[in-house]
């Protein structure tokens, strides 16, 4: 298929042009489970007591997402992502975001981290998922449930679990520029419908 029809997979746009936001909520357990394991990250440490956390900020179009894009901003210090790794994980995974999608927002590398950590602070991650201590097989409608509950101004449509193979992977709250709930465009609206996904047990 040609990269004219498939634009989702298009990279180098130009910064700034986009349409919205989706913030990407990942369940560090079954991150580390899979991609993450054998790597040695300290998100995976035992006792650090992870639930979701923040993938990442991505500019998304209604049809279509820009990344890589062309910019005039500077990549970030070292300093400046290893300051993004209590609420991503760790400074590896801050610059990536920021040289995939952050690039697309046409803000500073800094500014990029502000609205990223605005964007996380704004949303309450329900407290329930900080006590599971064992791997639970759930309906993944009840992971957006849980949300929709912890946060009284978002509706149903304006988030979406995503699971991966069995797994609950994430959860995609989609905003506006100024970070305000919106619904969500078809090709980010899609929830995961299983009834026995697997939530692994919180690290």
């Amino acid at each position: 298929m040609s990269g004219a029809s498939r634009p989702a997979l298009a990279e180098g746009e130009r910064a700034g042009e986009f349409d919205y936001y989706v913030m990407a909520l990942s369940w560090s357990s079954a991150w580390c489970a899979t991609d993450g394991k054998g790597r040695g990250e300290p998100q995976c440490d035992r006792g650090r007591g992870l639930t979701f956390v923040l993938h990442g900020l991505w500019p998304q179009n209604e049809k279509g997402w820009p990344s890589y894009c062309r910019t005039v901003e500077r990549d970030p210090n070292r300093s400046d992502s290893a300051a993004m790794a209590d609420i991503m994980g760790s400074s590896g995974s801050a610059f990536y975001q920021w040289k995939k999608h952050g690039r697309c927002s046409g803000l500073s590398a800094r500014a990029y981290y502000a609205k990223a950590r605005e964007a996380f602070d704004s949303v309450v991650i329900p407290p329930v998922f900080a006590r599971m201590s064992k791997t639970l097989q759930v309906p993944a409608e009840v992971i957006e449930s849980a949300f929709l509950e912890s946060n009284p101004g978002l509706q149903r449509d304006q988030v979406t679990v995503v699971c991966q193979g069995r797994q609950i992977r994430e959860v995609r709250i989609c905003l506006t520029r100024d970070l305000q709930p919106r619904r969500c465009g078809a090709e980010v609206i899609r929830d995961c419908r299983l009834q026995d996904a697997t939530l692994e047990a919180v690290r």
